[in-house]
């Protein structure tokens, strides 16, 4: 199984709160992924009326599922095995351009540090054209998961 397969198999999210189409390249010290905006995405309905922009919090989110969560699997590769996740502890972003329906948008992700099950990254979102979207760091925490619980 390649790492994109195996690393979108152990995600813990399910449309449509999943924000990652393919994972491109992986190491233990950096990801980068795609995800496709869908043009009738839920979130914009209401955002904004006859203008559907991206909100702030799913450029966040993109980031996070894909220069996070998708490098924690990575460098932890048993960390759902032992019936732990990772989630969002901490986010310092920028937003400095909009995407739009149907926009695909790709992340990039650098490992600033990983220990104590705490993964820090500095991420950037882009667009097709190149452009930077948002850029910041985002920190997650490997944490005991038990859905029976």
């Amino acid at each position: 199984m390649n790492a994109n397969t195996y690393i979108l198999a152990q995600l813990p999210y399910r449309k449509p709160f999943l924000f990652v189409d393919e994972i491109t390249s992986v190491s233990e010290n950096e990801i980068t992924g795609n995800y496709r905006l869908p043009e009738d995405a839920y979130f914009y309905q209401g955002h904004f009326k006859d203008f559907p922009i991206t909100p702030g919090v799913i450029h966040t989110e993109i980031m996070a599922q894909i220069g996070v969560v998708c490098l924690g699997i990575y460098i932890n590769h048993n960390a759902l095995y032992n019936n732990k996740i990772c989630v969002l502890t901490s986010t310092e972003i920028n937003f400095l351009k909009s995407s739009f329906p149907g926009d695909k948008l790709t992340v990039k992700s650098k490992k600033v540090y990983f220990r104590f099950e705490k993964l820090k990254c500095d991420v950037s979102l882009f667009n097709e054209s190149g452009d930077v979207l948002a850029r910041g760091s985002i920190s997650g925490m490997l944490t005991d998961f038990n859905p029976n619980e």
